[in-house]
């Protein structure tokens, strides 16, 4: 899986020196409309959130290509892959790139949902993670971060790429009847226990997580 094009172009936007106060702006605004009043720390505690988000997706998508050439999944996740690849690619998306690293936020919000969607899919079917990382919690805080309309569009991209590759009918038929729905089950194909949340707490003060429900 070649991501060297996507891995340049998040090192150039997030290393750009203008990257934090736009990020850091973006994520006053995001807490002032959720009812929240971040102080100087919060917010940058907020921007290496993201800056983190945004640079894991690289390492999610090998990691997504290993799993599925564990399990038979090849061709569907090679799709997905594709999908996402083209994504990054196209400048003129939902949030354009010519925000700069304001302008990954889909770019990165949509790769890390589908990736995150197959493997919450594979574990319904057959009991066991497929990622080592869950990554639900930190895509539903960037959803807020992104907000509506951009998000819910995004989230029918997802949708609409996870019907068309087939995969939701591969992995029922791979699933058998006894790991079916078993979702008690700790093991992983990585044998890592169970799927380990990414830290939000520190979103906490920028109202961006469940807890600020």
């Amino acid at each position: 899986m070649d991501t060297k094009a996507i891995e340049s172009m998040i090192g150039q936007l997030c290393a750009d020196a203008g990257a934090e106060p736009e990020l850091r702006d973006v994520l006053a605004v995001v807490a002032e409309r959720r009812g929240a009043k971040p102080g100087p720390e919060d917010l940058e505690r907020g921007v290496q959130f993201v800056i983190a988000y945004i640079e894991q997706v690289p390492y999610m998508m090998k990691v997504a290509w290993t799993a599925a050439c564990n399990v038979g999944l090849e061709p569907e996740m090679r799709r997905i892959l594709e999908m996402v690849d083209s994504y990054w690619r196209e400048g003129d998306d939902i949030i354009p790139d010519e925000l700069g690293v304001v302008g990954l936020l889909d770019d990165a919000y949509c790769s890390m949902t589908s990736l995150q969607a197959v493997s919450d899919h594979y574990r319904l079917q057959t009991g066991k993670f497929l990622f080592p990382d869950d990554l639900s919690e930190a895509n539903r805080a960037m959803r807020h971060i992104i907000g509506e309309p951009y998000a819910s569009e995004l989230d029918r991209i997802v949708v609409r790429t996870m019907r068309e590759t087939g995969l939701v009918d591969t992995v029922a038929s791979m699933a058998s009847e006894e790991k079916r729905l078993n979702l008690a089950a700790n093991s992983t194909i990585w044998n890592h226990g169970p799927a380990g949340q990414i830290d939000i707490t520190n979103l906490i003060p920028l109202g961006v997580t469940d807890d600020n429900r």
